[in-house]
């Protein structure tokens, strides 16, 4: 017979690298039980980053079925979850055909850079050329980022999708109303909705009137009739139905409730609640997040306004200010796939902790341009310091130190913009379980950095939403009923003079990586030399004087060889 262990919770949290469902125990927020699917990201061109919807979508299925066989093994009662959640990447953009219930093109991922030319194309049309046109209506910068510049870019390139508007069969979405509309039925009645928090990170959502903004809509030339509907982050939008290519649908009919984007779920599940309190998550990119509370703070340092969740239909919104890295663990993973350096994460670690100093090396990994505080497209990826002594050793730990310089940035725009500087940083996220990683990040932020013992707090977060729901309410998120999470603590143990000159130094090093790609590019994406007939005839004539050149010194060599031969 099944245990019973009261109410149980379920999360489904799809991230860029990986898909997993989890189940807690909503009376002390334990983790049960989980299962764990990578995700394909595929690279068709140089800067573009796209992945199969219907691959996530059969991999929540998976994690489902897997998850809930786990549970019967462990004699657990899975009639005992009473609501599920969803996290999900955020700004990644889909669009399908309702009435197939297909996707019309990949998933375009949030770190994409196809969009450039759509960028700077919208910029003609913005006086002054002011990136920051919309701030005060979104919280964010016109960006490669965000999910308006990639549907505009769909809608230009992908005649399928300029058809299925025509004939009203398109729906857009980002991944959490890609999920909840095929979950709850798909093109058989499945809901088309998103929540505050990720429809605030598309650039067509007014912040502040909680509404898709039509002013925006008609400057990106985007059909609203596409939109979802805007609903809380917690709250019942439908039930889970069978899916025919999973036989049991172990969770039919089973309220889905609760909807986060990733960095909004991670701060709920650090019961971040309180103004001032903040978390950085280390995942694919790295992204620190302030309660702000119900009033929206816009900074004057590169960071993002946000929304930070909206606990139920009738509650207020509670704002954030974000500060976004594109590439944290990403460069773990192009240590090992790319340049082949370790066979695994771990033994990146294991290659940094041999040396335990970059020797004067230093890695900006810009590979999808810099995000917050910079906000600049056209830098790239740069290794420099490097010395006859530098090995892979000292690579790997440049590659992770890089990780940590790229938060320290963040922090000192986030104290600039808050005026009370953090007195430790919270974390979560795949690469907190790399020891010597928290421990940089404490010695170049000169501040305690707090690690929750308990690492998976993004679905603990889509979990509490979920439970806390009105409808479903076996979750309390009353400050005295939150569970006290057990931590560990990494404390400064370098000098703050030892700290700033590193730093300086990699400051430094991100200078140089800007300004190494055009901005103007062709609508494909591809960026060309060939601007114009003065460049062209430029590269003929020097690739004739370079013939000449050679012959030349060739030919004066032949006479001068017999002065070089021993």
């Amino acid at each position: 017979m099944a245990a019973s262990l009261g109410p149980l919770v379920g999360a489904i949290d799809q991230g860029t690298s990986s898909t997993r469902f989890l189940v807690f125990n909503a009376e002390t927020a334990e983790l049960l039980s989980h299962h764990q699917v990578e995700i394909k990201q595929e690279f068709p061109r140089e800067g573009w980053v796209e992945q199969d919807p219907m691959e996530i979508l059969n991999s929540v299925y998976e994690c489902v079925e897997k998850t809930c066989e786990k549970m019967k093994e462990l004699n657990i009662n899975i009639a005992n979850i009473k609501a599920i959640g969803v996290t999900n990447q955020r700004e990644t953009t889909v669009v399908w055909d309702k009435t197939t219930g297909e996707p019309l093109y990949n998933a375009i991922v949030w770190l994409d850079l196809r969009t450039q030319s759509t960028v700077e194309h919208l910029l003609e049309k913005v006086p002054g050329r002011n990136k920051s046109f919309s701030k005060f209506k979104t919280g964010l910068p016109l960006s490669t980022y965000f999910s308006a510049v990639k549907l505009r870019w769909l809608l230009d390139n992908v005649e399928e999708i300029k058809k299925a508007v025509e004939d009203q069969r398109a729906m857009f979405g980002t991944i959490d109303s890609w999920l909840i509309w095929s979950l709850t039925g798909g093109k058989d009645g499945g809901i088309h909705c998103t929540d505050v928090t990720n429809a605030s990170r598309t650039m067509l959502f007014n912040i502040h009137s909680l509404e898709w903004d039509p002013e925006l809509c008609k400057f990106f030339d985007i059909p609203m009739e596409i939109l979802p509907t805007v609903r809380s982050s917690s709250e019942i939008y439908g039930v889970m139905k069978i899916c025919p290519s999973w036989e049991s649908g172990a969770l039919t009919g089973v309220p889905i409730s609760g909807c986060l984007g990733d960095q909004s779920a991670a701060l709920v599940g650090q019961m971040c609640f309180q103004d001032g309190q903040a978390k950085n998550t280390y995942g694919t990119g790295c992204f620190l997040l302030c309660n702000t509370g119900q009033k929206s703070v816009f900074s004057e340092h590169g960071l993002l306004t946000t929304i930070a969740y909206k606990m139920g239909r009738n509650k207020p919104p509670f704002y954030a200010l974000e500060g976004s890295v594109a590439i944290a663990g990403a460069v773990v993973r192009w240590l090992r796939d790319n340049l082949g350096i370790a066979k695994s994460s771990q033994e990146v670690e294991e290659l940094a902790a041999e040396v335990g100093t970059s020797y004067g090396c230093y890695f900006v990994p810009a590979f999808s341009g810099l995000y917050a505080p910079y906000w600049e497209p056209s830098a790239r990826g740069i290794i420099c310091g490097l010395t006859q002594f530098t090995n892979k050793n000292h690579i790997a730990f440049a590659a992770l130190e890089a990780v940590c310089f790229q938060t320290r940035e963040i922090l000192d725009a986030m104290n600039k913009d808050c005026g009370i500087p953090l007195n430790q940083l919270q974390v979560d996220g795949g690469m907190t379980n790399n020891k010597i990683l928290m421990q940089l990040q404490a010695d170049i932020l000169c501040i305690p950095v707090v690690k929750p013992s308990m690492p998976e707090t993004t679905a603990l977060g889509a979990a509490m939403a979920a439970g806390a729901a009105e409808g479903v309410e076996v979750w309390s998120l009353n400050p005295g009923d939150l569970t006290t999470v057990t931590c560990e603590r990494f404390e400064p143990q370098i000098n703050p003079e030892e700290s700033e000159y590193r730093y300086a130094r990699w400051k430094k090093a991100v200078m140089k990586s800007m300004g190494w790609e055009k901005s103007e590019t062709h609508s494909n994406g591809d960026i060309s030399i060939f601007y114009s007939l003065p460049m062209i005839f430029f590269v003929m004539t020097s690739m004739v004087m370079l013939i000449a050149s050679k012959y030349v010194s060739v030919k004066h060599c032949s006479h001068q060889s017999s002065r070089f031969e021993d």
